[in-house]
């Protein structure tokens, strides 16, 4: 069985949330708890491997994000420095924390949105977080705020290609 919330809300992600299926009508939220009570959804995961218990932590993780909405923070590239501790260093790693950087640098995320990825992967049950999977948790926090649509696009841009504009 597969037991990660990540592989979750990347399976949810990947199935619900692409070009060829549309987000619930009139809303660019997540799916929360109450598409659990429907049932076919939960069959469909467990059915897919996923554990009850991951299931539904997946979903807790989703409700968590619903909730937390930013407040419009004044995005300055020359603002002041977010330093990392404790259990941030060990979940995130060097190139996590400069790939942060370099999205709140270049307006992709703005201060408020960094705290809100921060606090989504801080949420995972895994120890560390590589790259790819802080790649995930932006582009599910980007889908989930509203008028973020841009750097939604942009980010879903650079984990598809091939080749991912370089970091400078």
């Amino acid at each position: 069985m597969k037991e990660s919330i990540l592989d979750v809300l990347l399976y949810l992600f990947e199935h619900y949330f692409t070009e060829d299926s549309a987000p619930p009508p009139g809303d660019r939220t997540l799916l929360g708890k109450e598409h659990l009570a429907n049932g076919p959804l939960l069959d469909e995961l467990t059915q897919a491997g996923f554990s009850p218990a991951e299931i539904h932590k997946a979903f807790d993780w989703l409700d968590a994000l619903a909730e937390q909405r930013p407040g419009t923070a004044n995005a300055r590239a020359d603002g002041p420095t977010r330093v990392y501790f404790g259990p941030e260093l060990d979940k995130l790693d060097v190139e996590c924390r400069g790939f942060l950087l370099f999205l709140e640098q270049h307006g992709v995320l703005d201060a408020g949105q960094r705290e809100l990825v921060l606090d989504r992967a801080m949420a995972l049950d895994q120890d560390e977080l590589d790259l790819d999977d802080l790649k995930w948790v932006v582009l599910m926090v980007l889908f989930n705020q509203p008028g973020a649509e841009a750097a939604y696009a942009w980010m879903e841009t650079q984990m598809f290609l091939d080749e991912p504009e370089p970091v400078h």
